[in-house]
């Protein structure tokens, strides 16, 4: 079971070596994703401009109706890969506040394999796993994936999740 942590102790030399791996970790992710970004970005520029026949009179209504597909592709992965990079801000930003492996609901140490798994993860398994049994019918998208919680708003006043399996 992972150990309580309070925000305001230090790490072990241990475990602060393997918040410094992580944070390098996540530098790297954050620039292979703006690598990512940019590149998509530019093909989605690229092939709206007139690359072939997009803007002219005589396109095909299934060339339009394949470019269109594409252009929602490319706009969909922007989303996910902005969504990305968004998590990893965060995780560099409790890094810097001394909270990066620390649950934000039940205040206990991330493990390591989890986060080594989900360098941006928020949540142990235990809270992450109740947290969306609890809103499993609320859920309207955007960020569900794993270690992701569309529910979860650090800045909500109002924000509880019981770990109690007594209480619905």
């Amino acid at each position: 079971m992972a150990t309580k942590n309070n925000a305001n102790t230090k790490p072990s030399a241990q475990r602060q070596a393997f918040i410094d791996k992580q944070r390098q970790r996540l530098l790297d992710l954050r620039d292979e994703l703006m690598e990512a970004i940019n590149g998509v970005q530019k093909d989605a520029v690229f092939s709206s401009s007139g690359g072939s026949e997009v803007s002219g009179g005589g396109t095909h209504q299934g060339d339009a109706g394949s470019d269109a597909y594409d252009r929602d592709f490319a706009l969909s992965l922007l989303s996910k890969e902005q969504d990305a990079l968004h998590e990893i801000e965060d995780a560099l930003k409790r890094i810097e506040e001394g909270v990066y492996g620390i649950c934000a609901i039940s205040k206990e140490e991330i493990p390591e394999p989890r986060l080594e798994a989900i360098p941006f993860a928020r949540l142990t398994v235990q809270c992450q796993s109740e947290l969306e049994n609890k809103n499993a019918n609320h859920r309207l998208g955007g960020r569900d994936n794993i270690g992701f919680s569309s529910a979860y708003n650090k800045d909500a006043e109002d924000f509880s999740v019981s770990l109690d399996d007594s209480e619905d």
